[in-house]
């Protein structure tokens, strides 16, 4: 019987996504593991692979089609000896349980790689994560499973979890949602017609609108704190002049690399820092996998240099710019820019001086990096001139309070004034 193609979930954050291209055309024959279509998910454009072989008897969802959902099928395949005539046109309700296309890079190395404290209630207008058995039972019993925690994999709503739950359970009341809402102030495309003022509408792209609404979430649930010290780069700026010099076109370390690395290396020092917050426990982790904010042509991703504090800057380094270069492309892997256990933005290239950056969750810190600049400062009693550098370290304050945070930056500033401490 023909077997749906459906609108895989390419990351744990995918809930819908964009068919940017379809790689075969209806009639051509598929085979296990021929990438069929491209797909755009909510930071990267992947290659969708078949896991089943058969013909391509219909195309569902056209290229190009925006906003279509996960599990919603987008095409039909057939075998042998089918034709179309036994295609019927398919609904996410009634759409087969597993999908038969996969994603090249195999979403249990990205799952690991993210950290999942306790899955929240899905707010309003989010799609609830359930098991068809559990749609069915919620239905029965007359609850609305908003109202339902999920205890299976990521946060999908079980059998169990319904049976547990009392009929009749309304959705609890996103006031979270409503405060936001009644705190955003007039529609601006609204206001701006009424007023009659010219404007060019650009539209958000599915990397824009996962990062608008995990930044909006992280703001209003977690309890931010701003922890900002000044660090002397003249050691590490002579450091940097020399190394390169030595490597004679190997490599070329920047200052962002020695902030990662420092960064790394303090998080190895102390561990206190290098943590997430759930509500049972606060998970300390036992490697340093520094988050990277890199801006590209579609939105802010970060890209993660995994276990950094044993990497030689000149390995960070490569790695850094290999990484920068492909999320700028759009070809980033899941497991190369999702999880991470702390996070660096850094604008001095810009000229800016000083920021406080967004905590990036489930990470507890994520440090805001200045410009250096040479400032007059006080050495011994004399007034000298020295490159400046001030970071802003923003953290988690549940599981990283203001005694963590200040202990941390003194190991940064230890490192990072010191860069020869980084090579042992």
């Amino acid at each position: 019987m023909p077997v749906n193609i459906l609108m895989p979930a390419l990351s744990p954050t995918m809930t819908e996504g964009t068919l940017a291209k379809w790689l075969k055309k209806e009639g051509d024959n598929v085979k296990a593991g021929d990438v069929i279509a491209e797909i755009e998910t909510d930071k990267a454009t992947m290659e969708v692979e078949a896991v089943d072989e058969g013909k391509m008897g219909k195309i569902l969802i056209q290229a190009g089609t925006s906003n279509v959902a996960v599990n919603t099928p987008i095409a039909v395949l057939l075998e042998d000896g089918e034709d179309a005539s036994s295609i019927k046109t398919p609904s996410a309700a009634n759409a087969n349980p597993a999908p038969v296309a996969a994603p090249t890079a195999a979403p249990p190395a990205a799952l690991a790689a993210t950290p999942s404290p306790s899955a929240p209630t899905p707010a309003t207008g989010e799609r609830v994560f359930a098991t068809p058995l559990a749609r069915r039972m919620a239905a029965e019993k007359n609850i609305d499973l908003k109202a339902v925690k999920g205890s299976g994999p990521h946060g999908r709503i079980v059998k169990g979890d319904v049976e547990n739950t009392k009929a009749g359970s309304a959705a609890p009341a996103p006031q979270a949602a409503k405060a936001a809402s009644a705190s955003s102030g007039p529609d601006a495309k609204q206001l701006a017609d009424m007023l009659g003022m010219e404007y060019t509408e650009l539209p958000n792209n599915n990397i824009k609108k996962v990062t608008a609404r995990r930044l909006t979430e992280a703001k209003q649930t977690i309890p931010h704190f701003y922890l900002s010290v000044d660090c002397v780069l003249d050691k590490l700026l002579a450091a940097r002049a020399q190394m390169n010099d030595a490597a004679d076109g190997a490599y070329k370390l920047s200052v962002n690399d020695f902030i990662i690395k420092a960064n790394a290396m303090a998080l190895k020092a102390y561990p206190p820092a290098n943590t997430s917050w759930t509500d049972d426990a606060v998970i300390q982790y036992a490697h340093a996998d520094i988050s990277v904010a890199v801006a590209t042509p579609n939105g802010l991703i970060t890209p993660i240099i995994k276990k950094a504090e044993t990497k030689t800057l000149s390995e960070i380094s490569n790695e850094m710019k290999d990484l920068a270069k492909r999320a700028k492309e759009g070809k980033l892997k899941p497991v190369e820019f999702q999880g991470g256990t702390f996070s660096i933005s850094n604008l001095g290239m810009f000229g800016v001086k000083n920021f406080q950056a967004i905590v990036n969750p489930p990470q507890s810190c994520i440090m805001a990096v200045g410009a250096g600049e040479e400032r007059v400062v006080v050495e011994n009693g004399q007034m000298v001139v020295r490159t400046v550098m001030t970071v802003t370290l923003s953290t988690d304050h549940r599981s990283v309070d203001g005694a963590v945070g200040a202990e941390f930056l003194q190991h940064f500033k230890r490192f990072i004034e010191n860069p020869v401490l980084m090579l042992a």
